[in-house]
């Protein structure tokens, strides 16, 4: 697996509050932690059980058409969460946003200042021009976060697929350029 530690390239995002850097390999406790949290996982689409397991998500970060974030106090001392860019497509001009953080983080408005970073790098640094957010119809917290940043409703797609047994809507906000 590449690190981000070794990728120079991959940019760095500040706010007085927050450092987003690129994920290591050093991360795999904390992404194993949060996605492995009943509370994280609820509207998440993956979970894991070990942190061997977790390696696959690490490989899946450390794939060119994803771009995340882990999402860090400015001292890179206290990790947050993660958030960024998947399913990048250049041929479309377009990508999906994704996010998660630890649950002793919510409603501390990291969230908000994490976003319009992530969004603003893809729409202006990538020159995408359309940023997708698909989010399970009953995760209500999680739109009113991602329609307080200027993403839009776009659209529900029934039935969008099966999980833990159960048929699930999903609706499609974007932001656009």
């Amino acid at each position: 697996m590449t690190s981000r530690l070794t990728d120079h390239n991959f940019p760095t995002l500040k706010t007085d509050r927050l450092l987003l850097r690129g994920i290591t390999d050093f991360d795999l406790k904390h992404i194993f932690k949060g996605l492995s949290h009943p509370d994280v996982i609820r509207y998440y689409g993956i979970s894991f059980d070990t942190l061997e397991a977790t390696q696959e998500q690490m490989a899946w970060f450390a794939d060119e058409k994803q771009m995340w974030w882990a999402i860090c106090s400015p001292d890179n001392q206290t990790f947050y969460g993660a958030g960024g860019l998947n399913a990048i497509d250049y041929e479309d001009n377009k990508a999906e946003i994704g996010f998660w953080l630890l649950p002793q983080f919510w409603g501390k408005g990291i969230m908000k200042e994490a976003l319009p970073l992530i969004s603003d790098y893809g729409l202006n640094q990538l020159q995408l021009n359309r940023i997708e957010g698909f989010i399970e119809t009953e995760n209500i917290n999680c739109i009113k976060a991602i329609t307080k940043l200027d993403f839009r409703y776009e659209k529900t797609i029934q039935d969008y697929e099966i999980k833990n047994g159960k048929s699930i809507h999903v609706d499609v906000y974007i932001k656009t350029i």
